[in-house]
């Protein structure tokens, strides 16, 4: 039950701005500088911000939503819906369009300042919004009806909450105020819910009060379900009003974020010469992946800090923060008792390096030529099924993130987007299709002729799922997104899979159709020389692990392999796909290229995929965590952490170029490789 603190004094009207009924303004900024605007929780009013205001540095102006029904709008009645608060603080707002704003939103506020951004979202004035004890627009809150209990009921809610000093609450006048204002607030905060799928196109930080008796990081994750731009989560000391108290732990983190994406960019060589750090700056398409590196401690000048850690094998715990438990759990389990995925890990581990120095590597290029294609680095994403379950935006972000950072994304057939979809967010930049051969041969083939249709450029036909892995993840939980519906949109959008559906077919029967002909146990080597037939795409065999069934993938038209246990997904106790790697290279030779998936989390893998004989790897777990942490801009910085990695890696290993990386790179354990020549 938010609440309401009155003791705090009506802040000057400003000077440069036309009287207004909703904003107040508590702090003046020069023309340019960025504006904190701020909404209150129910029953508060603007001044519940004038300790924010007085804290926050001079730079940095501060207006407050001042709601009807309250202090100085007495007279009028509270609003009737989140809507109209959002509608009227948008409408002032728009005399600010010079500016930067920045909306931080407490509690109901948060709502208010959510829908105001999408009201705002047209005019690109909005930098980003910060939200504080409250949970994400499209949950129910679950608010008590504070018209169905008594003054005291109400009161007693306010003391386990806070904010509002004990002896007001001993003045039945001050009381009896609250409760009114309180009770028009909660009308309209009950009425309220967002759509699932309401996105803001600006990325939102998530403030949550370590002691806060409502909130708790597993009731605020899904906030990053309404940002395609990101959205972080940052934890303060304090109870559920620590954002609004006199010495408010929140300030140093907003000026932080606001002084870093106000500030206009700068080149970066500029930033070197003025060392004023480089946050926010993106690199030229000439910069070396490395300058991440660069990019970084540049912006640490200025007190930045990445949004998310580079260190990609701490994503996981990361993301279990912000994910819904059910979906972290499909995405992180693996079949069995996950001993295929560790044996994928300590493979990596086993592995050791033997770099030579002096080898002149101050430029390093990291290309491959794969499938008649120059690709900026060795690295593709792997196709996962279902992002829609980590992030409304799925796919759509996942491709766009490849795309600004180059890399082909593979996108699988059970996406929660079409094929379509994502191929227009694409844009120019590669992608490739994966297929399941479904039971139906006309299904397949209509899939594969709308994947040639929207441009991609190689299809990869995964073989080791004829069925789904024995994932305890999901079976404790008896939960699949499938079952949900996320992650079949290629099928009920396709028209041959719609032509076998009874006329009268529901969201039931649809759901076991498809089920029980998206995957084919029956599958042969035949089945492969059909699908050659009929497309001129190079095809890919995922699956591989035995040197004979990649000698037969060639064999009846395969064009490549993807070396893969699924990640630890399918199999329990199945060699890791590393170990598998040098056999497969071996059998197929070096006409045919050679992808290595499962397991890949740092740069130095992806070196010692290249030295036992990889063509290229595909990373998978990791951008999906970055996804469900940031959007696109998670899934960037995944791939960006990567390559900059990888790019590292070769200048430390002696290697100048991708041709440079051979088996002379890596040595097994207890062979240091010093005997060799």
């Amino acid at each position: 039950m938010p609440t309401t603190d009155m003791t705090q004094t009506e802040p000057q009207a400003s000077a440069s701005a036309p009287p207004s009924r909703w904003l107040r303004t508590f702090r003046e900024a020069g023309p340019g500088s960025a504006l904190l605007v701020c909404f209150p929780h129910a029953g508060g009013g603007a001044n519940a911000f004038s300790a924010v205001a007085a804290a926050l540095p001079e730079d940095i102006g501060l207006l407050a939503v001042q709601y009807p029904g309250r202090q100085d709008r007495r007279a009028e009645p509270c609003a009737e819906d989140v809507a109209e608060l959002a509608e009227g603080a948008a409408a002032e707002l728009v005399a600010y369009t010079g500016r930067r704003l920045f909306l931080l939103g407490h509690s109901m506020g948060a709502l208010v300042a959510f829908e105001t951004a999408r009201l705002l979202a047209k005019r690109d004035v909005v930098a980003r919004l910060f939200v504080s004890a409250a949970r994400p627009p499209s949950h129910d809150w679950q608010e008590p009806d504070l018209d169905g209990l008594t003054d005291s009921e109400v009161v007693t809610g306010v003391r386990r909450l806070g904010g509002v000093p004990e002896p007001l609450l001993d003045d039945p006048e001050t009381v009896s105020e609250l409760v009114r204002v309180l009770r028009g607030d909660h009308r309209a905060l009950r009425r309220y819910r967002a759509p699932a799928d309401a996105v803001l196109p600006i990325p939102v930080t998530v403030l949550l009060a370590e002691a806060d008796p409502k909130n708790s990081a597993s009731q605020v994750r899904d906030w990053a379900r309404h940002s395609t731009a990101g959205c972080g989560l940052e934890r303060l000391p304090g109870g559920h009003f620590s954002l609004t108290d006199a010495a408010s732990p929140a300030v140093p983190l907003l000026t932080r974020y606001i002084r870093e994406e106000a500030q206009p960019s700068q080149d970066l060589g500029d930033a070197l010469d003025d060392g004023k750090g480089a946050a926010g700056v993106r690199p030229a398409a000439s910069a070396a992946p490395a300058d991440l590196i660069k990019e970084i401690l540049l912006a640490g000048l200025r007190g930045s800090r990445p949004p998310l850690s580079t260190d990609l094998t701490r994503l996981e715990d990361a993301a279990r923060e912000v994910l819904e438990p059910n979906a972290f759990g499909y995405v992180s389990g693996n079949a069995g008792t996950g001993v295929s995925a560790r044996n994928n890990r300590e493979a990596f581990d086993r592995l050791r390096l033997v770099p030579r120095m002096m080898r002149g590597t101050a430029r390093r290029d990291m290309s491959v030529c794969l499938l008649g294609r120059r690709l900026p680095s060795p690295v593709l994403l792997a196709p996962v099924a279902a992002l829609g379950a980590v992030h409304p935006q799925g796919e759509l972000d996942t491709v766009r993130g490849a795309a600004a950072v180059g890399l082909p994304f593979i996108l699988s057939s059970f996406a929660s987007r079409t094929l379509e979809e994502v191929a227009a967010a694409a844009g120019p930049e590669p992608r490739w299709f994966q297929l399941y051969l479904p039971t139906e041969r006309p299904v397949a083939e209509s899939l594969v002729r709308r994947a040639e249709a929207s441009g991609y450029t190689a299809l990869v036909v995964t073989v080791d799922a004829p069925s789904f892995g024995y994932r305890p993840a999901d079976l404790d939980a008896a939960h699949s997104p499938f079952l949900q519906g996320i992650g079949i949109s290629n099928y009920t959008d396709d028209p041959a899979f719609r032509a076998t559906l009874p006329p009268d077919a529901d969201r039931l029967a649809v759901l076991a159709h498809w089920a029980g002909t998206a995957t084919d146990p029956a599958l042969t080597w035949d089945d492969l020389a059909w699908l050659r037939r009929f497309t001129e795409l190079p095809v890919l065999v995922k699956g591989v692990l035995h040197p004979d069934d990649a000698r037969l993938a060639l064999e009846y038209g395969a064009d490549g392999v993807v070396v893969s246990n699924h990640g630890g997904r399918q199999l329990d106790g199945s060699v890791a796909s590393l170990d598998a790697l040098p056999a497969v290279r071996a059998a197929v030779g070096d006409a045919a290229p050679v992808l290595l998936d499962s397991g890949v989390r740092t740069g130095s893998d992806v070196l010692k995929a290249l030295a036992l004989g990889a063509d290229a790897v595909l990373l998978g777990r990791p951008y999906v965590y970055g996804l469900a942490l940031g959007g696109q801009h998670g899934v960037e910085h995944v791939l960006r952490c990567l390559l900059a990695d990888l790019d590292l890696a070769l200048a430390l290993a002696g290697c100048a170029c991708v041709a440079d990386v051979t088996a002379e790179l890596v040595s097994p354990p207890g062979d240091p490789g010093m005997h060799r020549p």
